[in-house]
């Protein structure tokens, strides 16, 4: 275990499962500090010292050095333990297509998935964008983003007719980020997939069966 590092992270927080998935394909195990969200422990005075966006996960430096924003995360981890599996590639071309696709999967599933969330949970009130400042909800956004999710579905069920993993032939962050989605889009929305999209699903079957999902 690296103890040099320290990962503020929440059990309640998909972002946060993306980070512990990416760790646990790797094989690497960092310190780890629980931030509570139903605490509202985000908003502390302890916790905004070390991320003034209120947000997790953060990745804690050696020297203090606070990296927020789950593909910096990422990217502090690939670098700092070359050895281990490359999951943002290692060719040009790889390493394009990688972050193409999970930037994809993000912002037309993801964040989809979150905004719908954010609008539509009572508790979330005045709290509809994560960050250091309020928005209020805007109900009828939750429709919407319902069709977002399902066409996000749709066209990733296109996608993985074509490729065993979401960038191509290997496990890579882009499905981690796709998986994350895929539940974060079942418990929070109740959408869970569509029957007729088979090549999803069975992606959906293996990556779920991997150890690292667990995390």
């Amino acid at each position: 275990m690296n103890t040099d590092l320290t990962l503020y992270e929440s059990k309640a927080s998909p972002n946060a499962r993306r980070v512990r998935i990416f760790l646990a394909e790797k094989g690497i195990e960092i310190p780890t500090k629980a931030v509570d969200l139903g605490a509202k422990e985000q908003f502390s005075d302890a916790y905004v010292a070390i991320n003034p966006r209120r947000q997790v996960p953060t990745l804690v430096l050696e020297d203090g050095t606070a990296i927020g924003e789950v593909p910096a995360i990422w990217r502090y981890i690939e670098d700092a333990y070359p050895t281990k599996a490359a999951l943002l590639g290692t060719a040009p071309q790889e390493k394009a297509l990688i972050a193409m696709w999970e930037r994809r999967a993000e912002l037309d599933g993801f964040a989809a998935v979150m905004e719908g969330v954010r609008n539509a949970v009572a508790g979330l009130k005045g709290r509809a964008l994560s960050g250091p400042h309020a928005y209020e909800q805007i109900p009828e956004i939750v429709e919407r983003s319902k069709l977002r999710v399902a066409n996000f579905f749709a066209d990733f069920n296109e996608r993985l007719k074509t490729v065993p993993f979401v960038a191509g032939d290997k496990f890579s962050a882009a499905d981690i980020t796709t998986l994350a989605t895929v539940d974060f889009a079942a418990g929070a929305m109740k959408m869970r997939l569509p029957a007729e999209f088979d090549a999803l699903q069975t992606w959906y079957d293996k990556m779920s069966d991997r150890p690292s999902a667990k995390a």
